[in-house]
């Protein structure tokens, strides 16, 4: 085959292959352009939103990114959540999702914190029953209760409550940024209605103590009522609770025989004596 013909060959074959791979190009960069415009409008926070707060115009601001590259359940007009409550701090310019903000007509502040079939209780507390100042918003408390009951002689103590969670210290619905405690005289608690008057009666009729938990620890421990005589070495054990009008019996003892009698054989002899 002549040379001429051959290098005619290659050359044809290296001009579609730069054409076709041009063609190629131009396609796939018209189609990334695409997928890349930022032409969709996206709601972010225009400065820090505490917890509590009612979203305003001049917290929120609209910016354009590529729709490809949004979260599930961003908003694109400031309208749509105007007015509603903040349950976790944005940051600025992060997106405002639903899952930040209280359902619409909620309000704001604490009320917009509480779940549906769940209360909100302050209780009175001090250093020592708020641990040191460390039982702050987002923590997670035990609830124990102290106290004389009626039917029994000796202080009692037992665990009320377990893995409460902590919406409010004082008026303050954020823990401090730096992480210091916080010195406050009230504690509001989230607690079901039930656990509300539990933790009411308890206020009133008994002393309560805060136990703080670590927030990854959520199991329920089965813990005993201890009793003032438990604590010193020792000490007898308590006596049993009484029954219900009802006292469970053993089986009945048998009465020990009123004679003894001992018989003795000596081969063909048989001999009995009664003691």
């Amino acid at each position: 085959m002549n040379r001429n013909r051959l290098l005619l060959i290659g050359l044809l074959a290296l001009t579609v292959g730069g054409f076709v791979s041009m063609v190629v190009y131009k396609a796939m960069k018209v189609k990334v352009a695409s997928v890349k415009e930022a032409n969709t409008s996206v709601v972010v926070a225009a400065a820090d939103i505490p917890v509590g707060q009612k979203l305003t115009a001049k917290d929120m601001r609209e910016i354009k990114l590529p729709g490809a590259d949004l979260p599930v359940g961003y908003y694109s007009n400031p309208a749509e959540i105007d007015g509603r409550g903040v349950i976790q701090s944005i940051g600025k310019g992060e997106f405002i999702l639903p899952s930040k903000l209280a359902a619409p007509n909620a309000g704001a502040g604490m009320p917009s914190l509480i779940p549906p079939g769940m209360r909100a209780v302050s209780v009175r507390v001090n250093e020592v029953v708020a641990v040191a100042g460390f039982v702050v918003p987002g923590t997670r408390v035990d609830i124990l209760v102290s106290g004389t009951p009626k039917e029994a002689n000796e202080p009692v103590i037992t665990t009320l409550l377990e893995n409460i969670e902590v919406l409010a210290a004082g008026q303050k619905l954020e823990r401090a940024a730096n992480g210091e405690p916080q010195s406050v005289p009230v504690i509001t608690l989230l607690v079901s209605p039930d656990d509300a008057q539990k933790l009411t009666l308890a206020s009133n009729e008994g002393h309560i103590q805060l136990s703080l938990r670590n927030p990854l620890d959520s199991n329920q421990e089965d813990v005993p009522i201890l009793r003032n005589a438990a604590l010193y070495k020792g000490a007898l054990p308590p006596a049993p609770a009484a029954g219900h009008g009802k006292t469970r019996r053993g089986p009945a003892a048998v009465p020990p025989p009123s004679v003894y009698v001992v018989e003795m054989i000596r081969g063909d002899k048989r001999d009995v004596t009664k003691f």
